[in-house]
């Protein structure tokens, strides 16, 4: 048996998707006990080895909810938060880790965009995320690793999926180029595996490193094509980025979003070296595009749009 088998990861947002995944892959692995922490502890009895109550709005719930355990994963939702809520709570979750002794402390983070565009675009949903990668450098765990999460996959199965446009076709009307590749893309649920790996393996990973999930670096229409080579038939339509940020509430964020993915690519800089270490410590490559969409947007199984 591993001399870890018996050290414990708990792992915030346990019923969402990153923290689902990181759940699933670490007991998968069988060299820690897992703890769930989620708010409401009773409604997920059996989620994993221990289940118990933390809740990110409630610092004093953190400290009990990380005691002795070997490592942390933390994610935030920017969505729920808000703002600098976010940055609030993330705050709280490395001090009372720190307090707790956690030795690993993992965090799930995202690209810089206002730095990385020079103050071009604000996308606050990523960079609020970066800000927090300075507090646990500065935190001096003895171990701690970065993971990126990429654009989501499953974004084109729910807030994202294909809807009729005004021309009667079905596709997307976005405010990016879509020659462009630009999108590094990914199925969350392999997130997991990442973490669960640099967990194992904090003497590679385990110094402030970043392990960006990627399946596929993809353009928009290569995404189309994808889609309809298998069986769909998708449009695709472009439009500024001052009309798309009227179409629904916190649209405007999400055009300058797209603006940065056309001018800098989500993760905002040549990163073949850190794929190539998250795969490597994932044990495994990130499923492609095409894999994934064939397994979960089967053309047979589309949903008639109206």
């Amino acid at each position: 048996m591993s001399s870890n088998a018996q050290r414990i990861i708990a792992v915030i947002g346990a019923t969402g998707q990153q923290g689902g995944s990181v759940v699933r892959a670490v007991q998968a692995r069988g060299e820690f006990r897992v703890r769930a922490l989620t708010r409401n502890p009773a409604a997920h009895e059996g989620l994993a080895d221990e289940v118990a109550e933390a809740d990110l709005d409630r610092p004093a719930t953190l400290r009990a909810a990380f005691d002795g355990a070997y490592g942390v994963f933390v994610v935030t939702n920017f969505w729920e938060a808000g703002g600098d809520d976010e940055i609030t709570q993330a705050t709280a979750a490395i001090r009372a880790a720190k307090d707790a002794g956690v030795r690993h402390f993992v965090w799930s983070t995202l690209p810089n965009v206002e730095a990385i565009s020079g103050g071009r675009f604000t996308v606050p949903h990523f960079t609020n995320k970066a800000a927090v990668d300075a507090l646990v450098g500065a935190a001096a765990f003895e171990h701690y690793t970065f993971v990126i999460a990429p654009f989501f996959y499953q974004n084109l199965l729910g807030n994202m999926a294909p809807q009729k446009q005004r021309d009667g076709s079905i596709g997307w009307t976005l405010p990016i180029d879509p020659d462009v590749r630009g999108i590094h893309m990914g199925d969350i649920t392999e997130l997991g595996n990442i973490v669960a790996g640099a967990f194992a393996q904090p003497d590679l990973v385990g110094h402030g490193e970043y392990l960006p999930l990627v399946g596929d670096l993809l353009s928009f229409n290569d995404i189309v094509a994808t889609l309809n080579n298998q069986g769909h038939d998708y449009a695709f339509n472009r439009v500024p980025a001052s009309v798309f940020a009227t179409f629904f509430p916190g649209a405007g964020e999400l055009a300058e979003m797209f603006g940065y993915f056309e001018q800098h690519t989500y993760l905002g800089a040549p990163s073949e070296d850190r794929i190539a270490s998250a795969n490597r410590v994932a044990g495994k490559a990130a499923t492609p595009f095409a894999s994934w969409a064939r397994t979960n947007m089967a053309a047979t199984s589309r949903p008639e749009l109206s």
